[in-house]
């Protein structure tokens, strides 16, 4: 959903979560997410939806590569891990007065 002033979109996973992939070739896979790309809605999730890359020769490798990366998911494709379980999530004040993040499936507070 876009928000009313600040055009940046409001996601429901960030750096560092743990979640469980829903669809595709690595359907079911949880990983921890390495970097989240907000404007496009895709995150990299650790050690899923591998791709083959090859690296043209450089001075610290004459002979050229071949290595596996994580490319990008959309970020629709996954869904948050929270007590060993994915969950749906919502946002609601805590004690503080601020929003944050909670678990829809147990009703606890995401750190």
């Amino acid at each position: 959903m876009e928000r009313k002033f600040n055009k940046i979109p409001k996601l429901h996973v960030k750096k560092g979560d743990t979640v469980k992939v829903l669809s595709g070739d690595d359907k079911g896979k949880t990983g921890k997410i390495l970097m989240v790309k907000v404007t496009e809605r895709k995150a990299i999730v650790e050690g899923v939806n591998m791709v083959t890359k090859h690296r043209k020769p450089d001075a610290e490798n004459p002979n050229g590569s071949i290595v596996k990366i994580e490319a990008p998911l959309n970020i629709s494709k996954i869904m948050l891990m929270s007590a060993g379980e994915a969950t749906r999530v919502g946002r609601r004040r805590n004690d503080e007065g601020r929003l944050q993040r909670y678990s829809k499936k147990s009703g606890e507070f995401i750190k």
